[in-house]
């Protein structure tokens, strides 16, 4: 990546944390590296590929810094899906736009090979590897994107007030479920005890070959 282009998604990632992904502009980020508009254009294409670009440095951010030939296909997957939480929660809006873009610049394609390589190794036949990958990615983002938008935050029992409108009656799973619903969660211990559902689930596939 060249050392402007580098300097673009920059300053693009710093216009999403301080006014949103809505703000992200090519007038904006050219404002913010100090060019006019037509200049970021012999760098970033269009909005479209800017978005992508950004995509990129933030898939970069999951990639090993270090050599995982001794670790085990779960662990991989799991180190991935714990550095795209921490990912999320240093960009709160990151999650959305990984969810509206596809995975196509290199860095962005070397996340996802990394979770095709671990599901092979796994044992997972060849052709289920592509809808797994798109489990583990979704788990993983839609749990951080369900943190930083305060989905998981804790509130009162009251179904009517957090559900919206609801038709008269008793809500029989709400009722039986009470003592726990709102409980102090701990999100890590649950995305941790998430992960291991989703080793299970991937060796149970795996198995079905034998």
């Amino acid at each position: 990546m060249s050392g402007r282009r580098e300097e673009i998604l920059d300053a693009a990632l710093a216009v999403a944390d301080e006014r949103g992904l809505e703000a992200v502009s090519m007038r904006a980020v050219a404002d913010r590296v100090g060019v006019t508009p037509m200049a970021l254009y012999r760098h970033v294409e269009d909005k479209a590929a800017l978005l992508d670009g950004m995509v990129g440095r933030l898939l970069a951010a999951l990639l090993p810094s270090e050599t995982v030939e001794d670790q085990t296909w779960d662990e991989r997957l799991g180190a991935l899906a714990r550095a795209c939480r921490a990912v999320t929660h240093r960009h709160p809006w990151a999650a959305y736009l990984l969810f509206s873009r596809p995975a196509v610049t290199p860095d962005a394609v070397r996340a996802v090979d990394i979770i095709y390589t671990a599901l092979i190794e796994a044992g997972v036949p060849e052709p289920e590897v592509p809808r797994l990958e798109r489990l583990v990615s979704t788990f993983a983002i839609g749990f951080a994107a369900s943190e930083a938008s305060g989905r998981f935050a804790s509130g009162t029992l009251d179904p009517r007030g957090r559900r919206g409108r609801l038709p008269e009656g008793e809500l029989p799973g709400h009722s039986r479920l009470a003592p726990w619903l709102d409980l102090p969660v701990d999100l890590t211990a649950e995305f941790e005890a998430d992960l291991d559902d989703i080793r299970r689930l991937v060796e149970a596939v795996a198995r079905r070959q034998d």
